[in-house]
């Protein structure tokens, strides 16, 4: 996929291809056979039980015939970059250095594009290892602006994401993450106040906060991951590239959407 010895740089070769730059240079650990199953397994009832939490999702795997102790169960759900979907208290605080700004949407009226962008990441499995996906999405057209797979977690596919967005159609009035440290950095938070666009961020564990992009995962991994076994990354970013074209097009929604408010269960 990336010729290191092509005349054509690194950079522009990653560029072209729609890879993360900083992902060519880093070389995955491997992943037992066993871990990856469970892995994919996790993914599928996170999807389905969106406030299972470590306990609930040992217990459900168990009940499958599955030998897993929690603390792995909790292990791996980090990795995947995963966790129970609820409203809690704020007991977590953010990482050294990484400022936590408050949920903008309550209440508003989303009326046209641009108003609200929101980003979001998921783990995506494939046939011997995993990736995830991360996209830009516009909360009144439902349309994916902007997307990139990268084989870890890390800030730097996310901010060529927004800078992708960003470039091909304009900027945002509110711009709408979870509080992951990928969006908490000032490499990610500062490209969004250098284009004086409006920092919102969910509640921790607020699934309903970003509910537009959670509805896509949804789609995404029903109507195209879970049918595939991709063999390799280039073969898993064609056919989700493929996919979201579709997926784009076929949207019809209502023009008008008020977030409504929230409260606690």
């Amino acid at each position: 996929m990336i010729d290191r010895a092509h005349d054509l740089p690194i950079t522009r070769q990653a560029a072209a291809l729609n890879v993360s730059r900083s992902s060519v240079y880093y070389l995955p650990r491997a992943v037992p056979e066993t871990d990856l199953l469970i892995m994919r397994r996790l993914d599928q009832l996170h999807l389905e039980f969106p406030f299972a939490g470590s306990r609930l999702l040992k217990g459900l795997l168990a009940a499958e015939g599955s030998q897993i102790g929690r603390r792995h169960v909790k292990t791996l759900m980090r990795r995947m970059g995963i966790e129970a979907l609820y409203r809690r208290p704020r007991t977590t605080k953010p990482e050294p250095g990484h400022k936590i700004y408050p949920y903008l949407l309550r209440g508003k009226e989303i009326t046209r594009p641009n108003q609200v962008w929101a980003m979001d990441i998921t783990y995506i499995p494939m046939a011997r290892g995993y990736v995830y996906l991360a996209v830009v999405l516009d909360w009144a057209s439902r349309r994916v602006l902007s997307w990139r797979i990268s084989i870890t977690m890390e800030a730097a596919f996310c901010v060529e994401t927004l800078h992708d967005a960003l470039e091909k159609h304009g900027k945002p009035e509110i711009f709408n993450t979870d509080q992951g440290s990928q969006f908490t950095g000032a490499a990610f938070t500062g490209v969004l106040a250098d284009n004086a666009i409006a920092i919102s961020m969910d509640g921790k564990g607020a699934w309903r906060d970003n509910v537009f992009v959670e509805r896509l995962w949804r789609s995404v991994k029903y109507e195209e991951v879970y049918l595939r076994a991709y063999d390799s990354v280039s073969e898993a970013r064609t056919s989700i590239g493929r996919y979201l074209d579709f997926y784009n097009p076929a949207l019809q929604h209502p023009s008008v959407y008020v977030v409504e408010e929230k409260r606690l269960c």
